[in-house]
């Protein structure tokens, strides 16, 4: 065996060991993630069950006005260009539901920092003026959860112009800050105590312990509430759907509202008196879009049901 030869063979085989110590050097931070636990899987699993892993919602997301929030790929965009969901021009060609990666700056680092979420930066809600929801983590979902729209009044007539009328959907964000209701309800210094004395806001009580199902957790409660059995703390929840239904029964007697309990009620298209129009909008506002019964914000709620069943009358 010639000298030249063992020389280049050696060389070989170094250059192969340090292919091999670099392939497994770069396997070394993906395992952060990528290994024999469960910290993938298990909420991969659970986020299956939730809103956002479920339903049909993500196919809006081929059009430019709903790409935003209703594809997790057109939300990472939109987040990446720093657009707001009604300044978005294009749709996603090809929709995602909103996943791992819609949230999360996944296979970025390819460590545990993929975890990270995209973005905590306060958000400006486009419907108001001046008005920000700085709310920590749970800034992030307050990018889509708020409204689009605030009621428009012309010469004291609203144009009930859809059955899809109202805030639009997701709207949490205004509702904890105290804003976005009708009939002239004061809004000045209404944020919600789950808006001022919580650090992360949404992630407090929906992302308790890292869940993503997103559903809200009683434990959560307990951190503030310590004799709570339920989210009907000090009766709210009972106070709010029982002024919820002296409301729609209000608003179908006068003929603003159809539907039933079983198929969900609906806007009736037509224009109406400002305070009428108001009644049904914080109907919307607070029974079809809000859905926390009162747990958001339960005076801002209150008073907006009152309002709304004494302008009726």
């Amino acid at each position: 065996m010639s000298k030249k030869f063992i020389l280049i063979f050696g060389g070989l085989v170094l250059i192969m060991l340090a292919l091999v110590a670099g392939a497994v050097s770069a396997q070394e931070p993906c395992a952060d993630c990528h290994n024999d636990t469960t910290i993938i899987t298990g909420k991969e699993t659970a986020w299956a069950e939730s809103t956002h892993g479920t339903g049909e919602a993500y196919l809006r997301g081929t059009s430019a006005g709903c790409a935003g929030c209703h594809s997790g790929g057109g939300f990472s965009d939109m987040v990446a260009a720093g657009l707001t969901p009604d300044t978005v021009e294009v749709g996603d060609p090809n929709p995602t539901r909103q996943d791992c990666r819609a949230c999360h700056n996944i296979h970025v680092t390819y460590t545990s920092e993929d975890w990270s979420l995209e973005t905590t930066d306060e958000v400006a809600l486009y419907a108001f003026e001046d008005v920000v929801f700085d709310g920590g983590k749970g800034s992030l979902c307050a990018n889509c959860h708020q409204p689009r729209r605030q009621m428009e009044v012309v010469d004291g007539i609203v144009n009930v112009d859809s059955t899809h009328w109202g805030p639009h959907h997701g709207p949490q964000s205004a509702m904890l800050l105290g804003v976005g209701g009708a009939l002239g309800v004061e809004s000045e210094g209404r944020e919600s105590d789950h808006y001022r004395s919580t650090d992360e806001t949404c992630v407090t009580c929906h992302v308790y312990n890292d869940s993503h199902t997103f559903e809200p957790s009683l434990a959560a409660c307990l951190e503030c509430h310590e004799e709570a059995e339920s989210f009907d703390i000090e009766g709210v929840q009972t106070k709010v759907d029982e002024l919820l239904v002296e409301l729609q029964d209000a608003l179908v007697a006068n003929g603003l509202l159809a539907g039933d309990a079983e198929n969900g009620f609906h806007p009736v298209v037509g224009e109406y008196p400002e305070a009428q129009a108001g009644a049904l909008w914080n109907y919307i506002f607070i029974a079809i879009e809000d859905s926390s019964h009162g747990v958001h914000n339960s005076d801002y709620t209150i008073d907006l049901l009152e309002s709304s069943i004494e302008a009726l009358k």
